[in-house]
């Protein structure tokens, strides 16, 4: 299949998107409902589903093999695709089972993997890969025997060959083995539709060329990871779509039940955990289609995610059904049931999360590098030997001058102020002036007060508050939030009364960062109070040396002041400083340019970071439990970057990026926080007081600090809300 341009193996191709509607259209057609539900309630002896033909037809089966092997030559991310699409309908047969062994048997040259692949691949025999406890294997002459049992073989009953694990020595192999040539005992499996089995060799002679050479264990297991894992997002799909329905439909109390946020956050923390197993799942599938040395470590990180988040939603799918999704009658309890399954043979989380630290202390790292266009080369050159003379430049003041009126600054703003960038310019941009060193200035509000005053300003304001801004010259202020008005933003109550030759502003702002520091403000105040709640406010701009403007630090639970309360009393602002129309300050608010900005990481650097803990984590004897932990931060860590790289490639293709954002958001904030805490409580007592130059010094600052990161810019809750209505399309609540 060809790539397309921005395609990274993180997000989607339109080849991608084009397969999976077509899977998606034949599960509607040939894996219905009432066929499943006959497997259910009347389970078949036969080999085969009444589909299989039909499935086969697809031409799937071989669709990740190697051409040279006489497969499709896609690779594991396009079947990853295509196990998602048919995930959704939890379908019966063996046609998972089958695509592992193939894509195991895929990942070394082999004599029998070339006699075995065929059939596998135009879907007249079966396959399965046991993934449990390893059989015993010992040299027989020019062969070997194999004696042992290994439980819960997914699609075991029915596979013609089996890939078994036998430890040969010290080391586990992978032996290739007819089924005619062992027991096969079907066992009583949580998974009603996809039954599983016990296999039992007994002393079994087999050529040595079907023990698998060059295949390490790890690798097996990152294959399946990939496999079982793309499954588990299907099933995950189906629990959010069918939960949000259901939340948006079952009335009580008089409304959908989707407006209590009770229900709404469930919700979006459904949506939230698909869009990080989705994440993670393709960037492991990539690396292996890749052959990167960081492959493995991608799939372990998948495979402390995904098994555990499909377990998850399956479970707050039946919640939000409440009786009826406890019932026999209803598919919720199916799509439980597989998910448990997928996540019994990945193995424990302990185990996977271990192997995750063990490799990041390591110094495992997987950094989601974007492989852009080859157009990016000329760009880059472009860009390359603009910036060469700047970064020539000694004095400080006058490389930022030249920044700014290069428009290097904030190059997504059109031109003169920036360069009018597209998303792969900015791309290019960002990454050559860290290359060149050049140090950007740190604009904090002013960055979007540069956007509002360029969208919606007089070109006069462009000259007077823009240009010096991106200079590094002028410190802004954002004066928004009033102590009623939060989160819910709209409820603003300061007036802007019309005085001769301008405004006479009276209220109070609240949580204002750096006002102390701070030339310039942004101001949102009520100019018309018989207008409708997000009508009759407009947006000014305030020179903070203003007569009247009071500013009183907040001392915040760290000890310092970042946040402050202003009091406006009867300040003057002249008509020039109204930016838009009057009584359209929430537009100009809300609408300005950076939508168009691409930002390349969706962490909070300032708070606790990886890099902390692994900086804290070295050299420090840690306990199974701690390295446990670590494995769980690392995992969540690397998905937020992923995430990152997902919003960054959508941007790059013209794609919406506001609900992947929001996701990567809502993460990021979190992180933070779980760092800085977990190495306070590793501390034991030594966390609660802070000793310069010690790891509890930072810690504890990062601690504190870090609670901010969850309430400011809109609290979890509200992030949640919005995104509960905005991916899900859940009801907003009734008073809104």
């Amino acid at each position: 299949m060809a790539r397309n341009t921005y395609e990274l193996g993180l997000g989607l191709s339109e080849e991608h998107v084009a397969l999976a509607d077509s899977v998606s259209s034949f599960a509607e057609r040939a894996i219905t409902t009432e066929l499943i539900r006959t497997a259910v309630e009347a389970p078949s002896e036969e080999k085969f589903p009444p589909f299989w033909q039909a499935l086969v037809g697809q031409d799937l089966l071989g669709l990740h093999v190697p051409e040279q092997a006489g497969g499709g030559g896609a690779g594991l991310l396009t079947l990853a695709v295509t196990l998602e699409a048919l995930g959704r309908t939890v379908a019966p047969g063996p046609f998972v089972p089958t695509v592992l062994a193939s894509a195991v048997l895929s990942a070394t040259d082999s004599k029998i993997g070339i006699e075995v692949l065929p059939g596998l691949i135009d879907g007249t025999r079966t396959g399965a890969v046991a993934l449990g406890a390893p059989l015993v294997g010992a040299a027989d002459g020019d062969g070997y025997r194999i004696s042992g049992i290994t439980e819960a073989v997914l699609g075991g009953e029915h596979a013609d060959v089996l890939l078994l694990p036998v430890l040969v020595g010290d080391e586990t192999r992978w032996a290739v083995v007819d089924s005619a040539d062992l027991v096969i005992t079907a066992q009583d499996s949580i998974d009603v539709v996809r039954g599983s089995a016990r296999v039992q060799a007994e002393d079994v002679r087999i050529a040595a060329d079907r023990l698998l050479d060059k295949l390490a264990e790890q690798r097996v297991r990152s294959i399946a990871t990939v496999v079982l894992g793309a499954e588990a997002i299907g099933v995950m799909s189906w629990c959010v779509s069918t939960a949000a329905e259901y939340a948006k439909t079952r009335v009580q109390f008089g409304r959908p039940i989707g407006q209590f946020q009770g229900v709404k956050h469930k919700c979006a923390q459904m949506g939230i955990a698909l869009e990080k197993a989705r994440a993670v799942l393709w960037d492991a599938a990539s690396a292996l289609d890749k052959g990167d040395d960081t492959a493995d470590y991608a799939a372990d990180i998948a495979a402390v995610i995904v098994p555990d988040a499909a377990v998850t939603v399956a479970q707050d799918c039946i919640q939000v059904h409440g009786g009826i999704g406890f019932t026999w009658e209803h598919d919720a309890h199916l799509y439980y049931r597989r998910a448990l399954a997928v996540r019994g043979v990945l193995g424990t989380r302990e185990v996977r999360a271990l192997r995750v630290a063990e490799q990041a202390l390591a110094g495992a790292s997987r950094a989601s590098e974007l492989e852009l266009p080859e157009e990016s080369e000329q760009i880059r050159a472009r860009i390359r030997a603009e910036l060469a003379p700047i970064a020539e430049i000694d004095d400080e003041d006058d490389q930022l001058i030249a920044l700014g009126d290069g428009g290097w600054v904030q190059p997504h703003l059109p031109k003169p102020y920036g360069r009018s960038a597209g998303p792969l310019e900015q791309i290019v941009i960002s990454q050559e002036v860290k290359a060149a060193g050049i140090a950007l200035p740190q604009l904090l509000m002013g960055g979007w007060a540069v956007q509002a005053v360029v969208a919606h300003g007089t070109e006069q304001q462009k000259l007077d508050l823009a240009v010096p801004t991106l200079r590094g010259d002028l410190v802004w202020c954002q004066l928004f939030s009033e102590p009623g008005a939060g989160s819910d933003l709209a409820a603003i109550t300061t007036k802007a009364e019309k005085v001769d030759g301008g405004w006479k502003i009276n209220g109070q702002k609240i949580w204002t960062t750096v006002a102390q520091f701070s030339d310039w403000a942004m101001l949102i105040a009520r100019t018309d109070p018989s207008k409708p709640k997000h009508q009759g406010i407009t947006y000014f701009v305030l020179d903070m040396s203003t007569p009247g403007v009071t500013v009183r630090p907040l001392r915040e639970m760290t000890g310092s002041a970042l946040f402050n309360e202003v009091f406006l009393d009867d300040v003057f602002i002249p008509d020039e400083h109204v930016v838009g129309e009057i009584n359209d300050g929430w537009h100009v608010a809300r609408t300005t340019l950076a939508g168009e900005r691409v930002a390349l990481s969706q962490k909070m650097e300032a708070y606790a970071t990886d890099a902390d803990l692994l900086k804290f984590a070295q050299g420090r004897e840690l306990s199974t439990i701690a390295t446990y932990h670590i494995g769980e931060l690392i995992a969540e860590s690397q998905a937020i970057d992923v995430i990152g790289a997902r919003v960054v490639l959508k941007q790059l293709s013209g794609i919406d990026v506001s609900t992947t954002s929001s996701v990567g958001k809502l993460l990021g904030m979190g992180l933070g926080q779980a760092i800085s805490e977990f190495v306070v409580a590793e501390l034991d007592a030594a966390g609660a007081v802070a000793i310069p130059g010690q790891p509890s010094d930072k810690a504890m600052e990062q601690l504190l600090a870090g609670r901010a990161t969850t309430i400011y810019g809109g609290t979890t809750e509200v992030q949640l809300n919005v995104i509960g209505e905005r991916m899900l399309g859940l009801p907003r609540d009734s008073a809104a």
